[in-house]
């Protein structure tokens, strides 16, 4: 049996193309493996911690092996407690919207939260940077509300899939798979439904498989 990781990176819910799609992975994947467990996080309405002074302070005065107090020991536990949940999985789904070309705050606040040394990646002189999350496959869906097409001008405004594929790369992810809804609205309505519609059918082929 494994476990998936859903997480979603939108506030609007019901609203939102790319929760719409990824509920439509999540849902035929359940289908095919009915004993798996499915954990399904909103950012939005999950506690996570904020980095803020104490923690960056506990973070280095923990991690260095320095006295720290009991406040800086409860505040790394928070932090802790996120990379737990993320790490004790075995497969994930993103729901990402752009914002402002480029990712939520919030899912930027949980991946400063989860981009930790000794937790999600390492450093030697010898090796440089390594990922210590491995052999996990992610699917992301992206939602975006213009089209970045590759090799066009809009493309480099596009830093929601670029981000995400380099930070999760960072990471270890090496199988990252994506299903990309655009324009949900510089085409108007139908084009938007259409390109949801387009967009659900592809994500429930790719869940047979993942």
């Amino acid at each position: 049996m494994s476990k998936l990781l859903y997480i979603q990176a939108s506030p609007r819910i019901q609203r939102s193309h790319s929760i719409a799609v990824a509920d439509a992975f999540v849902a035929a994947y359940e289908q095919k493996h009915a004993d798996d467990e499915i954990v399904t996080v909103n950012l939005f309405a999950a506690s996570i911690p904020n980095f803020d002074g104490l923690v960056v302070q506990a973070k280095y005065t923990i991690l260095h092996g320095q006295p720290h107090s009991d406040e800086e020991q409860q505040a790394w536990k928070n932090v802790e407690r996120v990379i737990e949940q993320f790490t004790s999985v075995d497969k994930y789904v993103l729901a990402v919207p752009m914002w402002n070309f480029g990712v939520p705050y919030r899912l930027k606040q949980y991946i400063d939260i989860l981009v930790q040394p000794g937790y999600t990646f390492s450093y030697s002189e010898d090796k440089g940077y390594q990922g210590l999350v491995v052999g996990k496959p992610l699917l992301v869906v992206y939602a975006r509300g213009g089209e970045y097409p590759a090799g066009s001008e809009a493309e480099a405004f596009d830093m929601q899939k670029k981000y995400v594929e380099l930070i999760f790369g960072f990471m270890g992810f090496k199988d990252i798979r994506s299903v990309v809804v655009e324009p949900t609205l510089q085409g108007g309505p139908d084009v938007a439904k259409t390109r949801v519609r387009e967009a659900i059918d592809r994500a429930k082929e790719m869940a047979v498989n993942f």
